[in-house]
């Protein structure tokens, strides 16, 4: 991995067969070789970048007590608001605050013989103080899932699979979900953990970083390495599901944020493109097959096929407070929490 990730054009598959074979081609080494890279030519416009940004810093200039009146302690089901320190990474707090949003649904609250991954889907809280941020955030969600979704079909053509192969685990109430960030400097104790370190749930993120920087990926040797911000791009990563789905030939990334330094603050906006919580990963059939490691090995952190276990894992452990006050029942000598 070398001190820069590549920068891809998505514009570049819809301009002609030449052109879309060398960004399939470029792509494929990204995505095997980094498992990260810049995305540029989404279509994404800068108007459509520059509300959500000012409706997001609105709702983080609000008051505590608005913040707090939809703290995700109140949701069963991890939407809302996390204050400063109470997320976990590596057991380790992360010292930034953040508001969960997901696809706005009924609550399907789980029965006895059910998977206790269904409390993930459920409501969003929204503050009344702030009305416009549940248009800007949902809208949000529905422009980058077409950008997702597009990018998938790609990334799978660009390793010789089947474009359309997980459409069917997407085609019904897929698992989308948004995080609006802030890191505000760092902590008192000087700890430098914005966000620990860690991989990705699902199957794709795209990331928008705001002008201060802080992102660090892993590097093969074990080092982290900068990824400054470039204008316009969204930072995109891989999942642990696309890992288990080519059986390691494309490998989840571990990264972490660096708090800035002083009082600074910074902002991002990670958006999380995950199939239905049901749904089974099926192995991807592509020509490299023969050529895949298999998927990583780690006692602490078992990666599994049905996309929901995958998911509620990282969720009991990362909100130790809304884990035991809502799903004590979930929690078992396997589950590290806190």
């Amino acid at each position: 991995m070398s001190n820069k990730l590549p920068v891809l054009d998505l514009s570049a598959a819809s301009a002609g067969p030449e052109a879309r074979a060398r960004f399939r081609e470029e792509l494929h080494s990204a995505a095997r070789d980094v498992g990260f890279f810049h995305l540029t030519g989404h279509g994404v416009t800068e108007a459509e970048t520059a509300e959500l940004w000012r409706t997001m810093r609105a709702f983080f200039a609000l008051p505590e007590a608005d913040r707090l009146s939809v703290s995700n302690l109140n949701s069963p089901h991890f939407r809302g608001y996390t204050r400063i320190g109470d997320e976990r990474t590596g057991g380790s707090r992360d010292w930034r605050d953040q508001l969960d949003i997901g696809a706005e649904r009924e609550p399907r609250v789980p029965g006895a013989d059910d998977p206790g991954y269904w409390w993930l889907e459920g409501p969003n809280q929204w503050p009344a103080a702030l009305p416009e941020l549940r248009t800007a955030a949902l809208r949000w969600i529905d422009r980058l899932s077409e950008v997702a979704e597009r990018l998938l079909h790609e990334l799978l053509a660009s390793i010789g699979a089947p474009e359309d192969f997980y459409d069917e685990a997407f085609a019904d109430r897929p698992h989308l979900h948004l995080k609006l960030v802030r890191y505000p400097g760092s902590a008192p104790d000087g700890a430098g953990q914005g966000v620990g370190a860690h991989k990705d749930y699902g199957f794709l993120t795209l990331l928008l970083q705001d002008e201060v920087g802080g992102l660090q990926v892993e590097a093969a040797d074990g080092s982290f390495i900068d990824v400054p911000p470039v204008p316009g791009a969204f930072v995109i990563n891989l999942g642990e599901l696309l890992e288990v789905a080519t059986n390691g030939y494309l490998k989840a990334t571990n990264h972490r944020v660096v708090s800035p330094a002083g009082t600074r603050e910074r902002f991002s906006v990670p958006f999380f493109y995950n199939p239905r919580l049901d749904a089974r990963i099926e192995p991807v059939p592509f020509p490299y097959a023969d050529r895949a490691p298999g998927v990583t090995q780690d006692a602490g952190n078992p990666l599994f096929a049905e996309y929901g276990r995958n998911e509620i894992k990282g969720w009991l452990r990362a909100h130790p407070q809304v884990a035991r006050r809502h799903h004590a029942d979930l929690l078992t000598e396997g589950t590290p929490v806190g």
